[in-house]
């Protein structure tokens, strides 16, 4: 059996209603198929696709070695797309790309290279997805729509990553399976 796995920063409640209730605004405007739950909100550090379960141990004892890395803040800003800027597959909020965010992305990949996954070849954008799966007819200029919204710099600390399980037919969709403290939090511990 396999499950499919990703690691990333979960997003502070405060942050989860802040980014929810731009979506129920947004959802007026845009016909996105799907609007994330806002327990599901995220910044990906690493996308692991489909992981063995006689594997994951494997890899929750690789990033147990994320206690070297330091909590650090973060700030998100605006949105953007990726996509056909007529029919966008993905609405995002911007997230800062500071210097400990990227090396803290490095060293998860460094960490799942020795649990014997590949290397991203795309370059790091985090990002957190607000909206995906366009589902309308084209529209001229999304960009209007969007700049239209006056988002707040919101910062917080970041001081843990996440493992997560995905569940497709779950709302929430994502399982924190084990949290990792970073800089000395203690150990890290499974999530029930």
């Amino acid at each position: 059996m396999s499950s499919h796995y990703f690691i990333a920063i979960h997003l502070p409640e405060m942050l989860q209603n802040y980014f929810s209730k731009l979506q129920q605004e947004l959802k007026r405007e845009l016909p996105y198929k799907q609007w994330p739950h806002k327990r599901d909100l995220h910044i990906t550090l690493k996308f692991l696709g489909p992981v063995a379960d006689n594997e994951v141990s494997l890899l929750q004892h690789q990033l147990q070695n994320m206690e070297q890395s330091a909590p650090f803040t973060l700030e998100t800003g605006g949105l953007g797309t990726f996509g056909n800027p007529k029919k966008p597959r993905v609405l995002w909020a911007g997230v800062e790309k500071t210097e400990q965010l990227k090396q803290l992305q490095e060293k998860v990949e460094e960490h799942c290279l020795d649990a014997g996954y590949e290397k991203e070849k795309r370059d790091y954008r985090p990002h957190i997805t607000l909206a995906k799966k366009w589902n309308g007819k084209e529209i001229e200029n999304i960009n209007e729509v969007i700049q239209g919204k006056k988002l707040e710099m919101q910062k917080w600390h970041v001081k843990n990553i996440v493992l997560f399980r995905i569940h497709p037919q779950k709302n929430p969709k994502y399982e924190a399976v084990s949290i990792y403290p970073l800089q000395g939090g203690g150990s890290n511990r499974t999530a029930h």
